[in-house]
């Protein structure tokens, strides 16, 4: 009887331990679901080329599979990589931007935000364009401004073919000329708010500043000023 007893225990026990072994595996591999913001690298950008329209920087991911390997999951360690190798000018899409995240294949991606992204490559062209002086203000009573003289009087801007395209001139800061009453020189820093252009060297120039007085006019002599009357 006793012995019975006590077989029956060993039994109740190890069954609970494998009941408890089995509960720990099930409630360890039960499915989650959680977000990320993950970052989106643009890889192997041919020389010569550049990006020419506006890709998002992260990606909003949200994954499911067993809690064991979401609790592993590091964002540190999550990215998604678009290769550009080889590609030419213009507009390319990328889709499925699920199968490039560098998860573990026992994961799933129930959601990601933005599904694709567009890239646009242009080449990257240089063209020189004058510049052209901003005056405000006037010199002061008595005088006048000349005129204005440009150290270098051409700039070179950078990037985009397609934006290049457009851009006839760069502007200089406002120099003011209020009250002035003596020429001057100064180095005033370039305009350029080109999105995907750019000053290649050049981000000031001196510019002289000529003021002078205005001449007084000249007096015509009056018709009885010399000679006089009978």
């Amino acid at each position: 009887m006793l012995s019975q007893l006590s077989e029956n225990w060993i039994l109740k026990l190890l069954s609970l331990i494998f009941a408890l072994v089995l509960w720990f595996f099930v409630m360890g591999e039960r499915r989650q679901e959680i977000g990320f913001s993950v970052p989106l690298k643009l890889e192997n950008i041919p020389q010569d080329l550049m990006l020419a329209n506006e890709v998002p920087n992260l990606v909003d991911v949200r994954i499911s599979g067993p809690r064991t390997l979401l609790m592993n999951l590091s964002p540190q360690d999550i990215s998604i990589s678009v290769d550009l190798k080889d590609l030419k000018p213009g507009l390319t899409s990328f889709k499925r931007l699920d199968e490039k995240l560098n998860i573990p294949s026992a994961l799933k991606v129930t959601r990601l935000s933005p599904s694709f992204v567009d890239v646009k490559l242009e080449r990257i062209k240089e063209k020189q364009v004058p510049v052209v002086v901003s005056i405000e203000g006037a010199p002061a009573d008595g005088y006048r401004l000349v005129g204005t003289s440009l150290n270098p009087a051409k700039v070179t801007v950078i990037g985009a073919e397609g934006e290049l395209k457009d851009i006839r001139e760069v502007t200089t800061e406002a120099i003011s000329v209020t009250d002035v009453t003596e020429s001057f020189s100064l180095m005033v820093p370039l305009i350029h708010q080109g999105k995907y252009t750019q000053l290649k060297e050049q981000e000031a120039i001196e510019v002289q500043v000529t003021i002078e007085a205005v001449p007084e006019p000249v007096k015509k002599p009056g018709k009885n000023s010399a000679g006089g009357g009978k």
